[in-house]
């Protein structure tokens, strides 16, 4: 605990640090305030926000884009990587074509999905389903290819059939594997969801983001940032307490106090 709080301390007064810096900056004229806002304008943009239910409804609708992407790709990606992982034929003929999807650029995607699904909430998903798919399929896929062989073998040998050596021996292999690719799902399910809205929508953080920086606005696209990325921060650590309550078998790792 006192190492946590250390830790803790250091990284607060780091952005403190920073932020004085920053302040000081523009308020010394070192800074273009045009480029650069200082942070105090930043806040008081966001305090203006906050005050109006528009822009709650703005981060309600990120939100649900986040979920529905983050929850439709993990499902499709784990399912994908269960089954190719299981199948080595099929994984063989299949690869191909995953790397090759994969290595496109998503974000030419996004207007794409909005000529076949318009401006609503489908193209959104699309888009951060695209992103979160990859990263649980491989991860999945990987953790099924790392079964133990000795384990394996065993099940085996006792005749475990398909469906218990799925249950107790696969899923339990890959599901540190799934797990740990939860927090990265979320940054790209968020970033999905936040590129198609910049793209084109009439609602949600990017949207507010890219009216800002519409007119010329830097305080408020950085102030869409700092939301943006509290908004992140919040989630990311709501799937780290999911985490260590799914992983309570895991050993922590030894730190010095």
């Amino acid at each position: 605990m006192q190492r946590k709080s250390k830790i803790v301390l250091t990284q607060v007064a780091i952005v403190l640090a920073l932020l004085l810096a920053w302040e000081l900056g523009v308020r010394a004229g070192l800074i273009d305030s045009f480029f650069f806002p200082a942070p105090s304008a930043l806040i008081a943009r966001i305090k203006e926000w906050i005050s109006t239910p528009d822009f709650w409804t703005d981060v309600g609708i990120t939100l649900l884009e986040t979920v529905l992407s983050f929850a439709v790709g993990i499902g499709i990606g784990t399912a994908l990587g269960i089954w190719l992982g299981l199948s080595p034929f099929a994984a063989d003929v299949v690869q191909p074509f995953i790397k090759m999807f994969n290595a496109i650029p998503r974000i030419l995607l996004g207007p794409i999905f909005v000529i076949w699904f318009g401006l609503g909430l489908t193209s959104k998903v699309a888009l951060g389903v695209t992103l979160v798919l990859f990263v649980a399929f491989f991860n999945t896929f990987q953790g099924v290819r790392e079964v133990n062989p000795i384990v394996l073998a065993n099940a085996r040998l006792l005749r475990a059939s398909k469906s218990a050596l799925l249950r107790h021996v696969y899923l339990p292999s890959a599901t540190t594997w799934i797990l740990s690719s939860l927090r990265v799902s979320v940054g790209m399910a968020v970033m999905g969801a936040v590129v198609a809205e910049y793209l084109g929508s009439s609602a949600g953080l990017g949207h507010l983001i890219a009216q800002a920086e519409g007119v010329l606005d830097a305080t408020g696209v950085f102030a869409g940032i700092v939301v943006l990325s509290v908004f992140v921060v919040a989630l990311d650590a709501m799937v780290d307490r999911v985490e260590r309550r799914l992983l309570v078998w895991r050993p922590s790792p030894a730190h010095e106090s």
